[in-house]
């Protein structure tokens, strides 16, 4: 599985990183992200044009989210 590890870049770096990640999914795939706060836009996003999406607060503090393509 692919991890996109975008903590500690600032923004609209690790919205650009997760854009180009998305690009690349072909159906059925899926990727993990690794941010260092909750992306409200991109979860917005996600929700809206139909990606599964899975979000744990890590114990690190870090966020993770597990988004698919349908």
């Amino acid at each position: 599985m692919t991890i996109v590890d975008a903590r500690g870049l600032e923004p609209p770096e690790p919205f650009e990183r997760a854009m180009e990640a998305l690009a690349e999914l072909q159906p059925g795939q899926q990727f993990t992200l690794l941010l260092d706060r909750m992306p409200h836009p991109l979860l917005r996003m996600l929700d809206r044009d139909g990606y599964r999406n899975e979000v744990n607060i890590r114990d690190d503090g870090a966020v993770e989210i597990l988004i698919g393509r349908p």
